[in-house]
């Protein structure tokens, strides 16, 4: 068959194909579903778990089967994205309800990752087995998987608002979804008062969920805020660490703040960030009143103990936390769920409503399945207790049938063509016999057990108990109020069983309040060694060692320490760096790489000069290039916010090989590497802006490049390659001319 070449136009192919990637990735994998609150690869480990028979009182088995079953069954992506998922579902201090009971290292909240899927085991809790896979097969579609080699549920039949209480992270194409996790009791009581009053306000909600619970407890500190949030679906959650003072036993002892609660956001590397971030509070001097800190943290919970001078203010320690560490921090709000097959930025009404619309769906059908085998049975009984009145007749026909085929024409048409009565007086009988397929089949199949006497009040019993649930079906799929009774009761029992009280304290709290001392300014000289390693030093240090310090050290700038630093590399960029950001050291000490503190890559750029930033103020600077471009630029082009940003615009190949500041200079010299001097004034060389090349200084031959450039002054004799050059005796030249070579 001949190969068919399609011609299209290439924007509108990749165009298309980028929206069906984007679509995929919102819907099948990063975004939760508004009915179960749960993306595809959560519903699928679930699910497989469910098939495995993982139940909460069966054994652990190993995670590594349940990736790999998981992968091989549902969802081919890896089965790293799988074992994190099953991870997550496991975390009692990610998710307000954990799904998975795993065994082994599943990870801790201070941000140790879980073992490998080979060395741990999981399970499913209760709560993931009663409330999110009950009743599986009477509710949910069953859609192919990726293979159509197996059936998957569409979504899990889940019987509360998952999305509030597990909320929800995700980043997918163009947009992302993150829902706070939510108190299962109180979403429950919001759900049954809507139930019944679905018009109420979200002031009136808010009494019966009045914000999210977070497992890792804290404070949310805009309550006023969160109302707004419920109404739109976005919006920002101040989230603060719970502190608590607890007093010195005795006279020996020091006071201790202990954190014992931490905002959601500082889950993982954050703890020990804040550490970091509270030790350097404290050698900077702005927590004089901390004398030590540790984290004592266990399996129990959190417990960040720091330990207090006497009379420390309390307060003042709890502001400065506050405001410069990640013990406050904001929790984004953003409720984008996949609602009727499209992603939707949802209220709290929404999520409700899309909630209890699939709750209706799944009782519908729930009730319905359970309706229908009732009649099934019903049938059945009625015509066991049918046969049971007519015993002899059923024996008389059974004897007489050849086969089995004969007996049940008897028993469902009258038909007795084929029966061989052997007792005379049952023919009438038999020929009004009007038995259905099943009861007739039910019939054939009765033990004889089953016609004593207390058999019969038994089947008798059964059946005036399959009239009342007949009847109880009935009424609940015929009316709506009855429905809401059988959801609110269903609803009253999970929260018996499961609910926990709440962990997160929600306030109006007031605004951090922190003003620094102001800084004491004083002039300091920063120094680096030729290994790149800086700090500064104070001026009475310099000037004490300042023979030592000049030999010792490549770089000696004098600056003020609100200065800031500016660092001119070959590669034409500018390096800006804050002099309070350089470590204040002593003369021996070993200072901080350069790099560490800025954007300068001292493996691949050389420093050209440097100078403070007030220093440079009001002049002029001269650019020199390899390439003999050259160009004056006035230190205002420098003034920026930027920590770093480009000085020059260098062409392919080129690189400064010059930065300096032009004083009462009036001529300069430039030698190129085959010796050859050209002097010209310093008022030819042209003032341009920053991202400009600059001008040609002087003509190169082939494979030349300027070397060096210098100031025509006091100093007229410069050595060149063992020659003296007298640059007071050059002649003038043109400033893009050629120039004279070096003579012996």
């Amino acid at each position: 068959m001949a190969e068919k070449i399609l011609t299209t136009e290439f924007s509108e192919e990749m165009q298309r194909s980028y929206l069906n990637y984007s679509m995929s990735v919102i819907t099948a994998r990063a975004i939760p579903d508004a009915r179960d609150g749960l993306k595809p690869v959560q519903r699928r480990v679930l699910y497989d778990m469910s098939e495995l028979r993982l139940g909460h009182d069966k054994p652990h088995r190993k995670s590594a089967r349940i990736v790999g079953d998981t992968m091989g069954k549902y969802h081919p992506h890896g089965d790293s994205s799988i074992y994190e998922t099953l991870v997550v579902l496991s975390q009692d201090f990610k998710k307000g309800m954990a799904l998975v009971d795993g065994h082994g290292n599943f990870g801790s909240i201070e941000g140790d990752g879980a073992a490998a899927m080979r060395y741990t085991e999981a399970r499913l809790k209760k709560f993931a087995e009663e409330v999110y896979l009950k009743d599986l097969d009477k509710t949910v579609d069953f859609v192919p998987n990726y293979d159509e080699s197996e059936k998957e549920p569409e979504v899990l039949p889940v019987r509360v608002p998952n999305l509030l209480i597990n909320g929800a992270e995700g980043i997918a194409v163009g947009m992302s979804t993150s829902i706070p996790p939510h108190n299962l009791g109180e979403v429950i009581d919001l759900v049954q008062a809507y139930i019944d009053r679905p018009d109420m306000s979200i002031q009136e909600m808010m009494t019966y969920l009045p914000g999210p619970d977070f497992p890792t407890g804290g404070i949310i500190a805009n309550k006023s805020g969160l109302a707004e949030i419920y109404e739109t679906g976005v919006g920002k959650i101040k989230l603060r660490g719970k502190m608590e003072i607890e007093l010195g036993r005795r006279r020996a002892d020091k006071d201790k703040l202990i954190i014992s609660q931490i905002p959601y956001t500082m889950i993982g590397a954050g703890i020990n960030k804040f550490l970091v971030d509270v030790a350097e509070l404290v050698e900077s001097r702005k927590l004089p009143d901390v004398v030590d800190i540790s984290n004592q943290s266990s399996k129990e919970g959190i417990r960040i103990v720091l330990e207090l001078r006497r009379d420390a203010d309390v307060e003042k320690i709890k502001n400065i936390l506050y405001k410069k560490t990640k013990l406050e921090d904001t929790f984004g709000v953003n409720m984008l769920a996949i609602a009727n097959g499209r992603p939707e930025t949802l209220s709290l009404r929404g999520i409700l409503k899309n909630y209890l619309d699939f709750q209706y769906e799944n009782a519908t059908r729930k009730y319905r399945a359970l309706l229908n085998k009732e009649l099934e049975r019903k049938d059945i009984q009625e015509g066991l207790i049918k046969a049971c009145d007519v015993i002899d007749l059923i024996i008389a026909i059974l004897r007489g049938a050849k086969n089995l085929k004969d007996a049940k024409a008897c028993l469902m048409n009258g038909d007795i063509s084929h029966i061989q009565f052997r007792h005379p007086g049952f023919e009438e009988d038999a020929k009004q016999l009007r038995f259905t397929e099943k009861q007739a089949g039910a019939i054939l199949e009765m033990r004889l057990y089953k016609l004593i006497g207390l058999e019969i009040l038994a089947l008798q019993k059964d059946y005036k108990e399959c009239l009342r649930r007949i009847a109880e079906y009935q009424k609940i799929l015929e009316n709506r109020t009855n429905m809401n009774q059988v959801i609110q009761k269903d609803l009253e029992s999970i929260k018996k069983e499961f609910a926990k009280p709440r962990l997160t304290q929600i306030e109006d709290g007031k605004e951090a309040v922190y003003e620094e001392a102001p800084m004491e300014v004083q002039e300091v000289i920063f120094v680096m060694d030729k290994f790149g390693y800086c700090k500064t030093l104070d001026k009475g240090t310099y000037e004490r060692n300042k023979e030592a310090v000049d030999g010792d050290f490549r770089y000696v700038v004098p600056c003020m320490n609100t200065d800031k630093l500016c660092v001119f590399t070959q590669k034409g960029n500018l390096h800006q760096i804050k002099l309070v950001d350089i470590p204040f050291g002593k003369l021996r000490d070993k200072g901080t790489p350069l790099d560490n503190i800025s954007k300068f890559d001292g493996s691949k750029e050389n420093i050209i000069w440097m100078s403070s930033q007030e220093a440079m103020a009001g002049q002029r600077l001269l650019f020199a290039t390899k390439m003999a471009l050259v160009k004056m630029v006035p230190t205002e082009e420098f003034v920026t916010n930027n920590r770093t940003v480009a000085s020059t615009k260098l062409t392919e190949g080129d690189e400064l090989i010059l930065v300096r500041p032009v004083g009462e200079e009036t001529e300069v010299a430039l030698q190129t590497s085959d010796g050859v001097f050209l002097k010209f004034p310093v008022e030819e060389i042209p003032e341009m802006k920053k991202n400009s090349r600059g001008v040609r200084g002087m003509k190169l031959a082939e494979n030349e490049y300027l070397e060096q450039v210098y100031f025509v002054g006091e100093e007229p004799v410069i050595s060149y390659k063992k020659k003296e050059v007298h640059l007071n005796r050059m002649k003038l030249g043109k400033r893009d001319g050629k120039g004279s070579k070096v003579r012996n």
